[in-house]
């Protein structure tokens, strides 16, 4: 594996100043270069944020096509992205790891965050643990398919 995808849906570029008591004080960028900075040499962090469902879409496509694992925040989407999960199963299909990400934990906030349309699809989720549930996400992706 030379390269993982970490994806991040909707208003995830305002970390930092979006509600820190609920997403933490760090910036996207602080933590891609958190990321890139704990793996190991060879390996890639290609970390991309979109409020743009079709552009997310799209890279979901990009990652089945070059067979690259996917480590993805999928925010608001989660909920209601039928389109997006679609995509996700096609990483499924082809056997690409995809591990749904959340800062906060879904399940202890409103109930509409309750549901995600996606870990029907993924391989794992990992929520609750601020920007370490990216680290503990790509840790396992190395581990398990490094």
């Amino acid at each position: 594996m030379t390269t993982i995808l970490v994806l991040n849906g909707p208003n995830l570029g305002r970390l930092g100043t979006r509600e820190p008591e609920v997403y933490g004080s760090e910036t996207l960028p602080d933590i891609g270069a958190s990321l890139a900075a704990s793996v190991p040499d060879g390996v890639e962090v290609d970390l991309r944020q979109t409020d743009d469902e079709a552009e997310l879409i799209g890279w979901i496509h990009e990652a089945v096509d070059r067979r690259m694992p996917v480590v993805l925040n999928p925010a608001a989407f989660t909920h209601y992205s039928y389109a997006l999960r679609d995509a996700a199963a096609q990483l499924k299909t082809a056997g690409v790891p995809l591990v749904e990400v959340h800062l906060s934990n879904p399940h202890t906030r409103e109930a509409f965050r309750h549901t995600s349309v996606i870990s029907g699809v993924a391989t794992g989720v990992i929520a609750g643990f601020g920007s370490d549930s990216y680290r503990l996400a790509i840790d396992w992706l190395l581990r398990s398919h490094g």
